[in-house]
């Protein structure tokens, strides 16, 4: 017998207000043709005056309890993926743990900035596969609009906020790639290439700070370790990219999608897009594109998922996950 730790429910949350690209030229030398020419991005959401990522998290995680049929005490365990947590401390997940009345199980922050998530999974699978959870519910949640500099068009057209989060759920298996559940993981971090993606702020600085990218060296270091990670995950799983039915990437840039899908020889019909919508939205990303993906009917069950992401760090990985 095998334990694998499978999709139980699954649920996001957007903030109501919607950005078009066209606002930003009332302020840039910016247009909607560039952003979306440069990134694929048409819109994307933003919080809230004091909405926080605890407050969005709570939300996606109360459409995963819906979905799934549970309720917040059948939870063992909450990891929240977040790089804007609402304080330096406590964890957002444990301020989410408190919006849920989650009397029981524990809760805790990952940070690895856009590849949280990915992160994040690898915990939680780790945790029901050694027995130390039987329910695990990881959350993705941003509000990096308040990180922003305003003032640059390079950076602030591309990201907006939002949650998703998935519940995962141990179940036996053959032990065979046939089974449902996370079949393999894979993760890196290379802290050499801190300053292409990072924020200028934190303790250190005592204050918030804001997002400083070199663009084209996390274009170029994207495309190349995103399709390796996938490739070594389908590897541990003993599948090829001919098995997969659905890429759920990191939704940065439309072009590095299309690139990463082009590495891994599939075409964009077998990618789940959400980047026209929602923008960057870092550890929420791929969460929020696994729910509308459902939603859509993209995603059914029985499919071959990979998901991958990379982030600050610079930090990156992935997941095989049979839906």
């Amino acid at each position: 017998m095998t334990i694998r730790a499978v999709v139980k429910g699954v649920g996001h949350y957007l903030p109501d207000r919607i950005v078009p690209n066209s606002e930003f030229e009332k302020t840039l030398e910016t247009s909607d043709e560039w952003i979306r020419s440069r990134s694929g991005i048409e819109r994307r959401h933003f919080a809230a005056p004091g909405q926080t990522t605890s407050d969005m998290a709570a939300r996606a995680a109360r459409a995963a309890l819906e979905d799934a049929g549970l309720a917040p005490d059948d939870i063992d365990a909450l990891i929240v993926a977040t790089s804007t947590a609402d304080l330096t401390f406590p964890s957002a997940a444990t301020m989410v743990q408190a919006e849920l009345g989650m009397t029981r199980g524990f809760a805790y922050d990952v940070q690895a900035v856009c590849a949280g998530f990915v992160f994040g999974l690898s915990n939680a699978n780790a945790l029901i596969v050694s027995g130390q959870a039987r329910r695990v519910m990881v959350i993705g949640a941003e509000t990096f609009s308040r990180i922003m500099d305003w003032t640059d068009r390079s950076t602030c057209v591309l990201f907006g906020d939002g949650a998703g989060a998935l519940i995962l759920e141990a179940a036996e298996g053959a032990g065979t790639s046939g089974d449902r559940g996370i079949l393999a993981t894979d993760l890196h971090s290379d802290g050499r290439f801190r300053d292409i993606l990072y924020v200028d702020g934190g303790v250190a600085t005592r204050s918030t700070g804001h997002l400083r990218m070199q663009g084209k060296e996390v274009f170029r270091h994207a495309v190349e370790k995103l399709a390796q990670t996938a490739h070594a995950a389908l590897d541990k799983a003993g599948l090829t990219g001919a098995d997969v039915d659905w890429i759920v990437p990191h939704q940065a840039n439309l072009r590095i999608i299309s690139a990463t899908a082009a590495k891994m020889g599939l075409g964009m019909d077998r990618v789940v897009v959400t980047v026209q919508d929602h923008g960057n939205t870092s550890a929420a990303s791929i969460p929020l594109a696994l729910s509308v993906g459902k939603a859509r009917g993209q995603i059914k069950p029985g499919d071959l998922l990979v998901a991958e992401a990379i982030g600050g760090g610079l930090a990156w990985g992935s997941v095989v996950l049979r839906w």
